[in-house]
């Protein structure tokens, strides 16, 4: 008798390098694509919720098209959009699958379209459909075909799969039955599969996949702008295209896909990033703005401003999508993405981080510059000031979410919203209070936070440079020739770079490639302080240097590994697509405010 075990979704699909995934979203929700056509992570319905595909972070579900015999993987995006075409060079033709989640969408159903096509040759493809609700613990049920149509639950969930009306279910001891299906296309054919996942019965007629395909081609065509004021015109527009996806019908965008991607192996930082950071929705505000008055402004100042109606001085660091508080962190005991772990929920929900008051007005500001901010807005506005007002002395957990200190780049962002705000139609009263309150905060910052050598060091109690200082003078909190700006700029390269690459600070004595990898945002950051300050030459080797530090779909991770040239974190990053955005809007020219 054999002890051979079945292999688990995991062992048959395991983790790739961060490189090698594709994403597709709709807004609600998104889903990492590996290279053999496997959608390894979605978390239904939405963005936070339980995982019902896990095997990017060692749990079990899957569902995957994949051609049968070798074959080289690739892939690319439809210009514009996240509709993902999967790609494989077989031993006798090519096989592509189209793959989006549907859209218009809505919060409570989801819609997975996967178009399969033989382009050169006959095809021979295998696809497993195998979800698993609860990040693998809930097996399928109830499944049953009616007229080639099956349907299932799976936890809370309802599910309903068309085009899979020949697949056969298989039962494993350990994880439930799965659909098992082999398709053979002559050359030129296609085959479509929709997989509908909604927290209620799913009545009514299938999915049509053609009709779902046309409104999905026509909201991507919609919601994503030409971008031809940038220097980069198609990368610009991949990313809005991301942010887009990562941003939800009430306004909020989610500040990654994905959670417990590490940062650096088994070093402990990996978090879950499924929510959404109030700063990181104000950069991808600012950004959106430097390029124009697209609809993704909008979106962002109706969920900050109503976070800080809501939440005043009390305003928390992240929220759910719905703008719910984020619960805490806990382990699902899963064996993680190699190198990381298995967390859901954030600790973040017990700090406070001055800066988003600083970033709020900032994207505020924006706003009232392309003439769309309304009075809710102003209002908004003003909240986020007295917060700053009442607060600003209170030692925080700062950008990078580390131990409560009086951190530098806290209080200058919030000194450049302050004169941002002042100086956008606030009129003369709250211009001179703003004004003279940032007057306040930039003088007392200078007498304790000021190195001898003219640059801005971390805290009064740290006297090392920080990559995050590029910011507030980018933001104009000065002017470009500033002897503190310029200071800054220099000490941040020669402590702080490696080829044109950035790092957050130092962590230790170690060169700073083996400690942590490159920040991608503070590669676009430098590019845009160096831009500010003449050198436009600098200004773009720093912004081509980052911008080529993506996987082969053009997502971006957090961190960029220089050395092994990977990428580090969970992915996609969305700030970093912002800042992508924003620089190459900042460098053409016409982004200042």
């Amino acid at each position: 008798m054999s002890n051979l075990r079945p292999q688990a979704d995991h062992d048959l699909y395991p983790p790739q390098a961060l490189r090698d995934y594709a994403m597709i979203a709709d807004g609600e929700r998104g889903a990492l694509i590996g290279p053999r056509g496997e959608i390894c992570w979605l978390c239904a319905p939405r963005w936070d919720s339980d995982a019902v595909f896990s095997t990017l972070i060692g749990g079990s579900g899957v569902y995957a098209v994949t051609p049968e015999g070798r074959f080289v993987p690739g892939g690319h995006y439809e210009e514009g959009s996240l509709v993902w075409r999967s790609r494989w060079i077989t031993e006798t033709g090519i096989v592509e699958c189209r793959e989006a989640l549907a859209m218009p969408s809505a919060s409570d159903r989801l819609v997975i379209l996967r178009r399969v096509t033989a382009q050169e040759a006959p095809a021979r493809v295998h696809v497993v459909l195998h979800p698993l609700g609860g990040f693998g613990s809930e097996p399928v049920r109830e499944a049953k075909r009616d007229g080639g149509v099956w349907t299932a639950r799976v936890g809370d969930l309802y599910l309903r799969w068309t085009g899979g009306q020949q697949a056969r279910i298989s039962t494993t001891d350990s994880a439930g039955p799965q659909f098992l299906l082999d398709l053979a296309l002559d050359a030129g054919d296609h085959h479509d599969l929709v997989l509908e996942i909604g927290t209620k019965p799913l009545t009514g007629r299938p999915v049509e996949a053609a009709r779902a395909w046309a409104s999905t081609e026509q909201a991507w065509d919609a919601d994503v702008p030409a971008l031809d004021n940038t220097i980069a015109p198609n990368d610009a527009r991949q990313a809005y295209a991301v942010l887009r996806g990562m941003t939800g019908a009430g306004g909020g965008m989610v500040a990654a896909t994905t959670t417990s991607l590490p940062e650096r192996a088994e070093e402990g930082r990996n978090y879950d990033y499924r929510y959404v950071w109030i700063r990181d929705q104000c950069y991808a505000g600012q950004a959106v703005a430097a390029a124009g008055a697209h609809p993704l402004l909008d979106d962002a100042v109706r969920f900050v401003g109503a976070r800080l109606h809501a939440d005043g001085p009390k305003l928390s660091p992240a929220y759910t999508i719905s703008g719910g508080p984020v619960p805490s962190q806990r382990e699902l005991h899963l064996p993680g993405y190699p190198g990381g772990y298995d967390r859901v929920g954030n600790h973040v929900n017990r700090q406070f981080q001055l800066d988003a008051f600083g970033e709020a007005l900032l994207l505020l500001g924006a706003a009232a510059h392309r003439d769309r901010l309304d009075e809710d807005g102003w209002a908004a506005a003003e909240i986020a000031a007295s917060s700053i007002e009442q607060r600003w002395q209170e030692k925080d957990a700062g950008i990078w979410e580390l131990n409560d200190r009086a951190w530098t780049q806290s209080r200058l962002i919030c000194a450049a919203g302050l004169r941002r705000m002042a100086g956008a139609g606030a009129g003369r009263s709250r211009a001179e209070r703003w004004s003279g309150l940032a007057d306040t905060i930039l003088a007392d910052t200078d007498a304790h936070a000021l190195h001898a050598d003219g640059y801005w060091q971390r805290s009064p109690e740290d006297p090392a440079p920080d990559a995050s200082l590029l910011l507030p003078p980018v933001r104009g909190l000065l002017p470009a020739d500033d002897p503190r700006a310029r200071a800054t700029v220099r000490a941040i390269k020669e402590h702080l770079a490696v080829r044109h690459y950035a790092y957050r600070f130092r962590h230790d004595d170690r060169p700073l490639q083996e400690a942590e990898g490159a920040f991608v945002l503070c590669g676009f950051v430098m590019a845009m302080a160096e831009y500010q300050q003449g050198n436009e030459n600098e200004a773009l080797r720093w912004f081509e240097c980052n911008r080529e530090a993506c996987a082969t779909s053009g997502l971006y991770s957090e961190e960029y590994d220089i050395t092994q040239r990977q990428l580090r974190g969970n992915l996609p990053q969305a700030f970093v697509h912002a800042l992508l955005l924003e620089s190459s809007a900042y460098l053409a020219g016409g982004a200042e405010f």
